[in-house]
């Protein structure tokens, strides 16, 4: 018998005022969804995942019924009968109970009908631990398919056939690896069996529900076992088959894995933020593309990885939808993630990498340096002090002020039209960069008039920016 105390202490007062409200005029309800499994699986393991915040509920009262009855209510999807009933400023959704006919396009249902048995609302439904409803008035959990027993063993499990379930929605299949990863449980080799047979409606499936998908993957604790299902069952051949590449590519003899094991351990030594995560995820795409065999090092070579790695990224993530500000940032990363930083870096060997990779660009990329160290599969100790004293010296050069941007010099644009006499164009910016460069080498020539001096010398000279036009 499963224990029910957690779910029952954890709903919240204003969702049994609308299911009391819902039963005076005669209907039933029931909470459904993501929060009844997270509160129950929290209950019958420790370190389970934080339960969901949103409290859905499901009744017979048709959708029309439930707007007369509450006083703030927004038709949010009244063709499948959902309403969200408004309490204290927070939104409930409130769905009918209903059934649905098929799925032509492999997305949403042709049609749904209400119906008024909560066990045939649940039989509708992907997975078994998905497929629970509790009744807080009653003390009740609806469980018909075994979902407790599921959660209890670990096991992921679609409601009824397989193969039915995941060819009315082909998202189900992606929804499968994440919740391996997430809920930390394995497929029953039933329904793992019926995914690349569904992979035709897979495929129909648009490419912004696959990137939530990866992105709420990502919040895993070891969302690499979100992508092992990818990879093993064919979803990857259709959404990433860049990363395919990667499977069996052999590293050198610094990695303990392969290319695709090393991305997966990188994927995993990520802080869960799902940029820094998609850029462990592809970090290392470029490497078969790039990978050579030294005959004078016995040992394989990937020259240029980071720089092939980070072409290959920028269309995958068009293709996926990912927002422009995610998809700049990750593509930089990749770009700037291998850091061959040693003891013998001068101070302005410092400022130029940091001048290159830009200040932005520095927290994530030293958490990204940490997890591809981790991710080698071998003693980090070593590269991870080399990393620490990098940050330091980064830190030293920041502190005594250094400029690694054009703004960051004590001259602007204006000053430089002012002693040239000239309108802005390209001389302009050619000057600004000469002086940024000597003041890399030379941070106590960052004063005004030092720059402005240097200035009027770059100017005069034949060889002056741009030949002084």
């Amino acid at each position: 018998m499963i224990d029910v105390s957690l779910l029952r202490n954890a709903v919240p007062k204003d969702v049994r005022e609308l299911c009391a409200r819902l039963r005076e005029a005669g209907h039933r309800s029931w909470i459904v969804g993501g929060c009844v499994r997270d509160h129950l699986l929290s209950q019958i393991r420790h370190g389970a995942p934080q339960p969901e915040n949103d409290w859905d509920v499901a009744t017979d009262a048709r959708p029309e019924r439930v707007q007369q009855l509450f006083r703030k209510v927004i038709p949010t999807g009244l063709e499948h009968g959902t309403v969200t009933v408004l309490i204290n400023g927070t939104g409930y959704e409130v769905t009918t109970l209903r059934g649905e006919t098929t799925y032509s396009d492999g997305r949403r249902p042709d049609a749904v009908y209400f119906v008024d048995d909560i066990v045939a609302d649940l039989a509708r439904r992907d997975f078994t631990i998905n497929a629970m409803a509790y009744d807080p008035l009653e003390d009740n959990l609806i469980d018909p398919f075994s979902g407790a027993a599921d959660l209890k063993a670990n096991v992921l499990r679609a409601v009824g056939e397989a193969s039915e379930r995941f060819a009315e929605d082909g998202l189900r299949v992606l929804r499968a690896a994440r919740f391996v990863a997430t809920l930390e449980v394995d497929m029953a080799p039933a329904t793992a069996a019926a995914i690349e047979p569904s992979l035709s409606s897979y495929r129909k499936v648009s490419p912004e529900r696959i990137r939530d998908e990866w992105i709420k993957a990502m919040k895993a604790e070891r969302p690499s076992r979100a992508f092992e299902i990818m990879r093993e069952h064919g979803l990857l051949s259709i959404s990433a088959p860049e990363l395919l590449e990667s499977v069996g590519c052999a590293q050198n003899r610094h990695h303990a894995f392969d290319v695709w094991g090393h991305a997966m351990a990188c994927l995993d030594n990520c802080p869960s933020h799902p940029v820094l995560r998609m850029s462990g995820l592809l970090h290392d795409v470029g490497k078969p593309r790039s990978r050579a065999f030294s005959d004078k090092t016995r040992d394989y070579t990937f020259y240029d990885h980071e720089r092939i790695g980070a072409e290959m990224t920028d269309p995958m993530l068009k293709r996926l939808r990912f927002s422009n500000d995610d998809r700049a940032r990750i593509v930089q990363l990749i770009r700037h993630h291998l850091i061959c930083y040693d003891a013998s870096w001068s101070d302005a060997a410092v400022r130029r990498w940091v001048r290159r990779v830009t200040p932005d660009l520095l927290g994530d990329l030293y958490e990204l340096n940490r997890a591809d160290v981790l991710g080698k599969g071998r003693d980090a100790t070593e590269d991870l002090e080399r990393l620490e004293e990098l940050k330091a010296r980064v830190g030293a050069v920041q502190s005594a002020g250094a400029a690694f941007a054009v703004k960051d010099l004590a001259v602007n644009g204006h000053d430089l039209m002012q002693i040239a006499g000239r309108a802005a164009g390209p001389w302009l910016g050619a000057t600004l960069r000469a002086l940024l460069e000597e003041v890399t080498e030379l941070p106590e020539l960052n004063q005004r008039e030092p720059l402005l001096q240097r200035a009027k010398d770059i100017l005069s000279t034949p060889s002056g920016p741009l030949d002084g036009k």
